[in-house]
């Protein structure tokens, strides 16, 4: 079994709050190491692209984080094939080559055809059971009853915040579709419009508190394609409070195309909170009445459990 071992640096980037580098970025840790991999085992994103009309896409990406990175710590990540014939990966990461995993993820990977260079020919014969026509189906898509608003539709009477967004090309890859890293960006944007929504923005938190929100758990999946300049339809749905100490919410992503609402994402990514003691340590807190209500909707009224939306959100 091929392995592939490298070293790895956080990007500056991903330091937002203190040294720390959050949960999007070691997910970006993680998909750098994959073609890193990739390009060790002969399939190269533009060598796949230009000689063969192959777009690398990540599909799936299941992330768990044991412990923190910092952004000058020089990782080692290591790439191993997850499933024999398939393109799905395990990837570990540690501060060190010493030390212990500081991220875990498993990451599947398509072979998507780019219809703008014809008809594809020249596919070598070990791709060929990887090359896809589309990502995904589309045979999920939900009708929207005539004249009702989707947002609304999507979230009518359940614990969850829905956001409209169009589709900026720098999210997107291969000259036309969302990529997995657009859905991170997604995924994080969206939790923080809905902590603020809910009266507990991260920066209310950190003034007040000193709290942080910390992840131990995000997975994204894509179900279909989203194109640049569509307006995509992002809810976040709270699934659970455990005990004070985490939460876990659901990502749903869709595109409305002729009256039908089409799944192009979920995921699931699920949160705790640590006080910050100083630039250098921080402790895992639980919630209070504060953070627990508004997590649970508790503080909301109505059947629709809305609340204010922010500018470019809505419920």
């Amino acid at each position: 079994m091929t392995v592939t071992r490298l070293e790895i640096r956080p990007r500056y980037e991903g330091a937002n709050i203190g040294t720390w580098i959050g949960f999007k970025h070691l997910n970006y840790l993680v998909e750098e190491a994959v073609l890193e991999h990739l390009r060790r085992t002969g399939m190269p994103v533009t060598d796949l692209y230009h000689d063969h009309g192959l777009c690398v896409d990540l599909v799936d990406i299941d992330t768990r984080i044991l412990r923190a990175l910092r952004v000058d710590d020089l990782a080692t990540a290591e790439v191993s094939a997850a499933e024999p014939g398939a393109l799905r990966f395990a990837v570990a990461i540690r501060p060190d080559a010493e030390s212990a995993k500081a991220v875990s993820a498993k990451v599947t990977v398509a072979l998507r055809h780019d219809p703008r260079g014809g008809e594809s020919a020249d596919i070598p014969p070990r791709l060929r059971p990887y090359a896809v026509d589309r990502l995904g189906d589309g045979d999920k898509a939900v009708e929207v009853p005539e004249s009702a608003d989707p947002i609304a539709f999507l979230t009518e009477g359940r614990n969850a915040f829905g956001w409209k967004w169009r589709i900026p090309y720098f999210y997107c890859h291969f000259t036309e579709r969302l990529q997995m890293s657009g859905y991170l960006r997604i995924m994080e944007e969206v939790v923080d419009l809905f902590l603020a929504d809910r009266g507990v923005s991260v920066k209310r938190l950190l003034d007040e508190q000193r709290w942080i929100p910390a992840v131990p758990h995000s997975r994204v999946t894509l179900l279909d394609e989203a194109l640049m300049e569509e307006d995509l339809y992002t809810v976040l749905t709270v699934e659970e409070v455990y005990k004070r100490l985490t939460y876990t919410s659901r990502m749903d992503c869709y595109v409305l195309r002729d009256g039908r609402l089409v799944p192009t994402a979920t995921g699931r990514i699920t949160h705790g909170y640590a006080e910050l003691a100083g630039r250098s340590e921080w402790g895992l807190v639980s919630f209070d009445d504060r953070l627990a209500g508004a997590l649970s909707g508790a503080a909301l009224s109505g059947a629709a459990l809305s609340g204010a939306a922010l500018p470019g959100a809505a419920r």
